[in-house]
C-alpha cells in the first residue's frame, strides 16, 4: 500500500470513528456532542431557553476537551523530542477511552438524568477519546483531511468539484485533494447512521465497531510514521 493509500485509509476509519461516536453520545447522553464539542454551546442555549436540563455536562465537555488536547500535544511534543511515534499512543489511547466510554455505558445504562453524575462521567470518557483524536489530528496526522467535523472538508469539496467543472486551476492537484478528502466524508456520514442505528439495536455494545476502526487505523499507522507539519 503507498503511503497516501495508507493515510487516506487512516483518515477515512478516523472520520468513521468520529461520526460513530458523535451520534451514539448524542443520542444517548441528551444531546452531549462527544466530538463537536463546540456544538454544545448550542444545545446550551436551547436548553436554557426551553428545557432547562442536561447544561452541567455541555458545559464540563469543553475545558475537558481542552485539557485533554494540551496533554496530548504534550505527549507528542515529547515524543517528537525522542523520536518515537506517536501515532500508535495516540490511537492507543483513544482506543482505551472508548473502551472505557462503552464499559461505563453499558454497565450504567439506561440514563435517565442528564445531569446526574455517573451520566455526565460516561459522557466525559468520550470526549476525551475524541479529543485525543482531534489533537492527533492537527499534529501526528496533521497532513491528513480533518476528522471530526466535516464542514471545512464540504466547502472544499465543492469548490475542487467547481473548479474541476470550469476547468479552472491545477486539475491534479484538485484531483488529489478530493481523493484525500472525499472519503473522510462519506465515512463520518457511513459513521453516523451507524451509530445511529447500532445505539438503537445494541445500546452501548456499538462501541466496539468505532473502536474496530481505531484498532485497524492503528494498524495501519504501524506501516511507517504519518508524515506530520508543524501545528
Amino acid at each position: 500500500m503507498s503511503r497516501n493509500a495508507r493515510d487516506n485509509s487512516i483518515g477515512a476509519l478516523l472520520a468513521f470513528t468520529a461520526g460513530f461516536v458523535d451520534t451514539a453520545g448524542f443520542i444517548a447522553l441528551f444531546g452531549l456532542f462527544t466530538a463537536h464539542v463546540t456544538g454544545n454551546f448550542v444545545l446550551i442555549g436551547a436548553s436554557i431557553a426551553a428545557f432547562h436540563v442536561g447544561i452541567l455536562g455541555k458545559l464540563l465537555a469543553l475545558p475537558v476537551f481542552v485539557l485533554v488536547v494540551a496533554l496530548t500535544r504534550l505527549y507528542v511534543l515529547q515524543a517528537e523530542r525522542r523520536k518515537t511515534n506517536a501515532a500508535g499512543a495516540s490511537l492507543l489511547s483513544e482506543f482505551t477511552f472508548l473502551l472505557l466510554f462503552m464499559a461505563v455505558g453499558v454497565a450504567a445504562a439506561p440514563f435517565t438524568d442528564a445531569d446526574a453524575p455517573l451520566t455526565i462521567a460516561t459522557g466525559m470518557m468520550g470526549v476525551v477519546a475524541m479529543a485525543v483524536q482531534n489533537a492527533a489530528a492537527r499534529t501526528v496526522f496533521a497532513t491528513l483531511s480533518p476528522t471530526t467535523v466535516m464542514t471545512g472538508n464540504v466547502t472544499q469539496i465543492v469548490i475542487d468539484l467547481v473548479d474541476l467543472a470550469m476547468e479552472s486551476g491545477q486539475k491534479d492537484v484538485v484531483r488529489a485533494r478530493l481523493a484525500k478528502m472525499a472519503p473522510p466524508v462519506a465515512t463520518f456520514a457511513l459513521g453516523a447512521l451507524a451509530g445511529a442505528l447500532s445505539y438503537v439495536w445494541v445500546g452501548f455494545w456499538c462501541l466496539a465497531l468505532p473502536m474496530s476502526a481505531i484498532l485497524a487505523a492503528f494498524v495501519l499507522s504501524q506501516a511507517s510514521p504519518p508524515a506530520t507539519e508543524a501545528a
